[in-house]
């Protein structure tokens, strides 16, 4: 019932915000681990709603509603970045897993902000305490993001270290992600991404997504397969959509 409630709230979350703010232009970027090297226009909110995410590993199941990511843009080309799911275990406990506060800073403009060249970026921040058991602590994480464009594909590299909430063990993260445009509303995407503990099995994973843009509206749907590689779940169905709405003040009309 408490999951249901939070889907609930999730959509009605979704509603309010479609119809009540103005749309602003946004691909997003569910469903990946991994990120590109741009963030969200100054007085820009743009969330991340992952409504469903099925796991299985070793003959277990695992449900994630929701995942929630909101980017704010907090400066031109800085934005204020926090995250966090609530999963449900095999065990029917309900967790607060992964949240986390993060700075995101564009470095040097390119293709993602309609120049020539690379865009490259840097994120990092503290990782808050999970109510998951061994992860009450606080952890660090930072990356370093390099996006670019090979015609008709995109592509975005990421590659950091951090600090982790279990142990306070010392980890190095990667990822690379790819989109390819199939029309003007939907593109396939895939991602290889995975993370090194010291003294701890390195885990990989693999996805293969596809996002659709409906015209007209500011929303992206996206929907991803991710297969664990080495570690990790072994199986994961994951799907979300996106949206952004401007918190500048309106300008007012000048009354006659």
């Amino acid at each position: 019932m408490a999951m249901q409630g939070l889907l609930l709230c999730a959509c009605a979350l979704l509603l309010v915000c479609v119809v009540c703010f103005p749309a602003s232009r946004a691909w997003g970027y569910r469903p990946f681990v991994s990120t590109d090297a741009a963030v969200a226009e100054r007085q820009e909110m743009e969330i991340e709603l992952g409504y469903f995410t099925f796991e299985r590993s070793q003959g277990e199941h695992t449900f994630t509603i929701p995942s929630l990511v909101l980017n704010y843009g907090l400066l031109t080309n800085i934005e204020l970045v926090g995250e966090l799911r609530v999963q449900e275990s095999p065990h029917q406990t309900v967790d607060v897993v992964d949240p986390g506060l993060f700075v995101k800073a564009v470095l040097k403009e390119g293709v993602l902000q309609g120049k020539e060249g690379l865009s490259l970026a840097i994120e990092a921040g503290p990782l808050l305490p999970s109510t998951v058991p061994g992860e009450h602590r606080f952890g660090f994480e930072g990356i370093g993001i390099l996006s670019g464009r090979l015609p008709p594909f995109t592509y975005h590299v990421n590659l950091g270290g951090g600090i982790q909430r279990a142990g306070g063990e010392p980890v190095a993260l990667w990822g690379v992600i790819g989109e390819w445009p199939v029309g003007p509303t939907v593109r396939i995407v895939g991602e290889i991404n995975g993370e090194q503990a010291r003294q701890a099995r390195a885990h990989q994973a693999a996805l293969l997504g596809v996002l659709w843009h409906p015209a007209a509206t500011n929303l992206v749907f996206d929907l991803g397969l991710r297969h664990g590689l080495q570690g990790g779940p072994d199986w994961q169905i994951t799907a979300g959509v996106t949206f952004s709405f401007s918190l500048a003040p309106r300008e007012r009309t000048a009354s006659r």
